[in-house]
């Protein structure tokens, strides 16, 4: 029975190349997407704006995280 290699060792150079070809665009622009709607409702809260109008970006975030995207990513 084989072990699986530490973490330590996801990016050595053989596995750069698998790492490369992964297209990680779709997972990145949700994820700046939901990092941007949450600045903007800590700033809507700052500001003390109704809570409706902050929990309009956080319910944007859910849905964005609601949207399937792969897991292996």
């Amino acid at each position: 029975m084989t072990l699986a290699k530490p973490f330590t060792d996801y990016d050595t150079e053989e596995h750069l190349p698998r790492l490369r070809s992964r297209s990680l665009g779709r997972k990145r622009s949700l994820a700046l997407r939901e990092f941007a709607l949450g600045l903007e409702a800590l700033e809507r809260f700052v500001r003390h704006e109704p809570l409706r109008r902050v929990h309009e970006c956080i319910f944007g975030v859910l849905a964005l995280e609601s949207e399937p995207v792969d897991p292996r990513l």
